[in-house]
C-alpha cells in the first residue's frame, strides 16, 4: 500500500495522516477479541489504571500470533518504509484502550524525547502506526496532535516520575488557539501514522463508550538502540527485520 503524492504532503506538513478503511469489519473484530483476551492475563507487560481497568498492554504480539502477523502487514509496512526510506523492525508494540467512564488522559509529548534519551534511539527515524479497533472520536479520548510539531525537532522534557510529558509553557507557546490542534478521529479499521516528533496528547474518556487503539513503531534498522533503559518489552532488543506479507496471511489467521 503506497501514499498518494497528496497523502505524502499532507504527512509532511502536519506530521500525520489518517488512512480510511484500511482494515475490514472482520478483522477488526478478530484484532479487538484478540485484545479483550490479552486483557484478562495480569503479566508485568500490562499495565492498568488505579482503579484496576487496563490501560497498556506491552508487547503482546510476542505472545500473540494474530497480533505478530499484524506486525509484519504491507498495509502497515508498506507506508511507513516509503516515508523512512529503510528497512524497518519492530520498536515497540502495544494496545491502549481507554475504557468507559474512566480512562485517563494522557499529557502532551513527544515519543521520540523517550526513544531518544531513555531508549538510546540515535535519530526521528521512527513512526508510531495506529489501528483504531473502535470508534475514536473527540468525546472518548482521541489523540490530539499540534500540526507541523515535528518541525521544530525534540523540544526538552524532564523526567518526571519515568514519564517525559512536556512543559506547560512549552505547551502554551505552541498552542495559542483552537486552530492550533488538530483531532484524529476516525472508525474501526482505519489507520493513523504519526512522526516520531509529532507533538501529541489525549484526553480522558468520560462516556460510555470505549475506545481501543493498537500501536506498532517501527524503527529504521540503521537506527536502531544503542543504550535503552527500559523494559525489553517497552523498547525492543532485537533488531530483526520486518518481512512484509500480504493481507491475505492476517485474513486467513483471523
Amino acid at each position: 500500500m503506497k501514499l498518494s503524492a497528496s497523502q505524502l504532503k499532507e504527512y509532511a506538513e502536519n506530521g500525520f495522516l489518517v488512512l480510511r478503511d484500511v482494515f475490514t469489519q472482520e478483522e477488526v473484530e478478530a484484532l479487538r477479541s484478540e485484545s479483550t483476551t490479552i486483557f484478562e492475563h495480569h503479566r508485568p507487560e500490562i499495565w492498568r489504571e488505579k482503579n484496576g481497568a487496563p490501560r497498556t498492554a506491552f508487547g503482546c504480539h510476542e505472545y500473540s500470533p494474530l497480533f505478530r502477523s499484524l506486525t509484519r502487514d504491507s498495509r502497515l509496512v508498506d507506508p511507513v518504509e516509503q516515508i523512512i526510506g529503510d528497512t524497518l523492525y519492530i520498536h515497540q508494540f502495544k494496545v491502549n484502550p481507554k475504557v468507559a467512564f474512566d480512562g485517563d488522559p494522557f499529557p502532551w509529548h513527544q515519543d521520540f524525547a523517550t526513544w531518544h534519551l531513555d531508549d538510546g534511539m540515535l535519530e526521528p527515524q521512527a513512526m508510531n502506526i495506529a489501528i483504531m479497533l473502535d470508534e475514536v472520536t473527540a468525546m472518548n479520548g482521541a489523540l490530539m496532535f499540534v500540526p507541523g510539531s515535528h518541525q521544530r525537532g525534540m523540544i526538552d522534557a524532564p523526567d518526571i516520575d519515568g514519564r517525559r510529558w512536556m512543559k506547560r509553557e512549552d505547551i502554551a507557546r505552541l498552542i495559542t488557539k483552537a486552530s492550533d490542534v488538530a483531532i484524529a478521529t476516525g472508525q474501526a479499521g482505519d489507520v493513523l501514522m504519526f512522526h516520531a516528533n509529532s507533538v501529541h496528547g489525549s484526553g480522558g474518556n468520560i462516556t460510555p463508550l470505549s475506545r481501543r487503539i493498537l500501536y506498532v513503531t517501527y524503527n529504521a534498522v540503521s537506527n536502531r538502540l544503542r543504550n535503552p533503559t527500559r523494559p525489553p518489552f517497552i523498547a525492543h532488543r532485537t533488531f530483526d527485520p520486518v518481512e512484509p506479507a500480504e493481507r491475505s496471511f492476517l485474513l486467513t489467521l483471523a
